[in-house]
């Protein structure tokens, strides 16, 4: 069974990454590049400041950076456990897909940037929802570009995406409730 789902899912990598052409090569590898999206940080962390204040700000920016933190170490952890190679390092795929990316990482399971993008759309979205209903809407379309990102310059499958949204969605989640027990411990008194 487990065989089966790989194969689907080299197949459905092959569909996808094929969809690509050159003239869309540029945008994703900008799209893909963790720095791009510097000035939506910004514009979030604006928009916590004028909903929280500075303490709250600050309160939601350490459990963020917790949970980037932890994001990331269950995302190495996963790679380093499974170590399923990333299709750019598969010798049977490489006149089949196109790798546009810069570099091509060892290991895939799960997708560090799926993981990420997942987790800051559902903690910002959840924690701003009061004030802007559809951002989250937004944040959630914004981390699956990112995740297809991830399959368009051929390093991740679409399973390693998919799995990077699951954990991410969840950890978002649970950072949000953490966050809210912080504010009320440090912020409401």
């Amino acid at each position: 069974m487990i065989e089966e789902l790989l194969k689907y899912d080299t197949e459905l990598f092959l569909f996808l990454n094929n969809l690509g052409s050159e003239p869309w090569d540029l945008l994703w590898q900008v799209i893909t590049n963790k720095l791009t999206f510097i000035p939506l940080y910004a514009f979030m962390l604006f928009l916590v400041y004028k909903n929280y204040g500075l303490k709250g700000m600050f309160v939601i920016m350490f459990s963020a950076a917790l949970m980037i933190t932890f994001a990331d170490q269950l995302a190495n952890l996963f790679k380093h456990g499974f170590q399923r190679p990333r299709p750019c390092r598969e010798e049977d795929l490489q006149g089949l897909m196109r790798f546009v990316a810069e570099r091509c990482g060892r290991y895939g399971f799960f997708s560090g940037h799926s993981v990420n993008s997942m987790a800051t759309a559902v903690f910002i979205g959840l924690i701003l929802k009061r004030s802007y209903y559809y951002l989250i809407f937004i944040l959630l379309f914004w981390a699956f570009i990112v995740g297809y990102s991830r399959i368009y310059v051929g390093v991740h499958y679409p399973l390693d995406v998919v799995t990077g949204f699951f954990f991410g969605g969840l950890i978002g989640w649970m950072f949000y409730r953490l966050q809210l027990i912080l504010q009320r411990r440090f912020v409401a008194n």
